[in-house]
């Protein structure tokens, strides 16, 4: 009996610790990247039904760095092994770009505490999933891949594949509506008898039945508080009524004061909208009520002037910045982009919307 107490008091202690680590950023966070809070000096043009906090802007790139993230495992493991990710560059890029982005959100309205909630959630759970996917594919995973050799195994490719598929899929849609089940029935399915086929059936299959568990419980919790809104409102000037509706997915609302009111999809689509507006001559005045917003973009430069926070992708061999400009400014830059050359040209990866 005692030698059962002594084990379930160093499992207490193992649990603590684990638990105090993954905490340990979102201390840090509220400790080291406090905001100081500035008036908001703009007046929106959009009625108040129409208008988003602009904080939003920034806080929509945690999730957005986790989408990232997949995509750069898709990208390394495309040639390699999994233990070739860094699982804790990952992870600290979360981390570090929301202290970037805890600092610049002074500016925007400040990090609100139902924003943190759902961030802190995110990280700490994308933090815990690539710990423990680092622990296996480190171990029992770098030795299966030794001793299959060189040679990749039938589900080498095929994981790969669904990395791909699945971290394009989270450009526009959540996550929990991925079929992780389809996926793990593709692995017994195209399995072969060798041993490193066999380790990826079991390793694999196990994360994605974990996965597709937690994702029903995400959809239903989801269902219970509504989706979030899936367009959003702007004002441009610069382009014709016309060829905006000739755009087909941007819907004309009508003259206002200072230009015209349209409608459009949020998320991944909103990038493409907002680059063919901009290539046809539009400015934007106003998007969601607000007067900044934020965009990623690449480039061969570790840095660039103006970037709030910098850093390396995995897999590509460049860099992703994340840089703030006036909405008026906008589709300047989006044009300045498709202009540039050299090493510091920027490729424009994501507008983040509100």
């Amino acid at each position: 009996m005692r030698r059962l107490f002594r084990w379930l008091v160093r499992l207490g202690l193992v649990m603590v610790v684990l638990i105090a680590g993954l905490l340990a950023p979102v201390a840090y966070n509220e400790l080291a990247c406090i905001p100081a809070a500035k008036p908001e000096t703009y007046t929106p043009r959009l009625p108040p039904e129409h208008r988003r906090a602009e904080s939003r802007t920034l806080m929509t790139y945690p999730e957005w760095h986790i989408v990232h993230a997949y995509d750069d495992y898709a990208q390394v493991i495309s040639a390699g092994d999994p233990h070739e990710f860094g699982y804790m560059q990952a992870i600290g890029g979360f981390w570090s770009s929301l202290c970037a982005l805890s600092h610049e959100s002074a500016e925007h309205g400040g990090f609100t505490t139902q924003s943190k909630q759902t961030i802190y959630v995110i990280g700490v759970s994308f933090t815990a999933e690539l710990l423990a996917k680092a622990a296996y594919e480190e171990t029992l995973g770098r030795l299966a891949a030794w001793w299959r050799g060189p040679e990749r195994a039938a589900l080498d490719d095929l994981s790969a594949d669904q990395a791909r598929a699945y971290a394009q899929f989270l450009q526009q849609v959540p996550w929990y509506k991925w079929d992780f089940q389809a996926d793990r029935e593709d692995l017994a399915t195209n399995a072969t008898d060798v041993l490193r086929d066999r380790e990826r059936r079991i390793a694999l299959g196990l994360e994605y039945g974990a996965k597709a568990a937690y994702a029903r419980v995400i959809e239903d919790a989801v269902a219970q508080v509504g989706a979030d809104a899936l367009t959003l409102r702007m004002i441009v000037t610069g382009i014709s009524e016309a060829a905006l509706q000739g755009m087909g997915t941007v819907d004309v609302v009508g003259p206002v004061d200072g230009g015209i009111e349209i409608e459009t999809p949020r998320y991944r689509a909103l990038t493409h909208i907002l680059q063919e507006m901009a290539g046809a001559g539009a400015d934007f005045v106003e998007i969601a009520g607000n007067d900044q917003i934020m965009f990623t973009a690449l480039s061969q430069a570790e840095t660039v002037a103006g970037a709030i926070h910098s850093f390396e992708r995995q897999g590509y061999g460049d860099s992703r910045h994340l840089v703030i400009v006036n909405v008026t400014d906008l589709a300047q830059r989006l044009r300045e982009m498709d202009e540039a050359e050299g090493v510091a040209r920027l490729r424009l990866e994501h507008v983040h919307d509100y």
